[in-house]
């Protein structure tokens, strides 16, 4: 990785004078860009300006660089420097302090200071006064390539709403349609438990009706034969006639 292929780096910082001046006002906030310059991938450019009387600016060259690499004693590869320079930049730790009374009004020059974390090394840039049109360019850029920069966040944005609205729809789709085939996986285990239940009635049905026909249920028990007193003719009947009595003469 180079520098010319860094994305612009942007950033708000309050300057700090160094020594504070007599009867000074508070300090204003900076913006700072960071970015490749021009054709060289190995040159590196910032700009640091408050949009009144204080506009710095500095372009490093790639042996610039090379130098306040081995000052601060970055180790590895080229990238590894770029990284390291890129990661300070983006910290929270960057400061801009103040040094000089310009006779247009302002700072002489300033320093960009930046730590990627605390304990270790950190990176210095200094930055030469613009006055007048070169001050007004540079603030012009600055603006104009912030202002592209919020404009690719906000589309950025904007799609990951719209790729958000759409997995959204998506879910409720999903979610509708699993609704309908839990309703009507319900209506299929209902129907099946129903005929289940049917067809056990009509079992239980069956096996009563084929006891009812068993052989064994049509064995009639013989009925037990009664006695039944006939009446005897009167003409068949018995004369009872009275016993005769003979007296025997001695």
């Amino acid at each position: 990785m180079s520098f010319g292929e860094l994305q612009p780096i942007f950033g708000r910082v309050v300057g700090e004078w160094s020594p504070s001046p007599p009867q000074s006002s508070p300090s204003p906030p900076f913006l700072y860009q960071v970015h490749g310059s021009g054709n060289d991938d190995s040159a590196l450019r910032i700009i640091a300006t408050d949009f009144q009387s204080n506009t710095f600016q500095v372009i490093k060259s790639s042996q610039q660089l090379e130098d306040l690499r081995d000052d601060i004693g970055i180790g590895g590869s080229w990238s590894d420097f770029v990284d390291y320079v890129t990661a300070s930049l983006r910290s929270g730790d960057v400061k801009l302090i103040m040094e000089g009374l310009s006779e247009s009004g302002g700072a002489t020059y300033a320093k960009l200071i930046a730590q990627k974390a605390k304990g270790m090394p950190r990176i210095s840039f200094s930055l030469g006064k613009l006055v007048y049109g070169a001050a007004g360019e540079a603030m012009a850029e600055l603006s104009l390539k912030l202002y592209k920069e919020f404009k690719d966040v906000q589309s950025s944005l904007t799609e990951e709403q719209e790729s958000k609205c759409q997995l959204t729809k998506t879910v409720a789709a999903e979610k509708e349609k699993n609704v309908t085939l839990q309703k009507q996986l319900d209506m299929v285990l209902y129907s099946r438990k129903s005929q289940k239940i049917n067809d056990r009635e009509n079992s239980d049905s069956t096996s009563n009706m084929v006891s009812q026909d068993s052989p064994d249920k049509h064995i009639t028990e013989p009925s037990p034969r009664k006695g039944t007193n006939r009446v005897v003719p009167a003409f068949r009947r018995s004369k009872v006639r009275g016993a005769i009595l003979n007296d025997t003469e001695e």
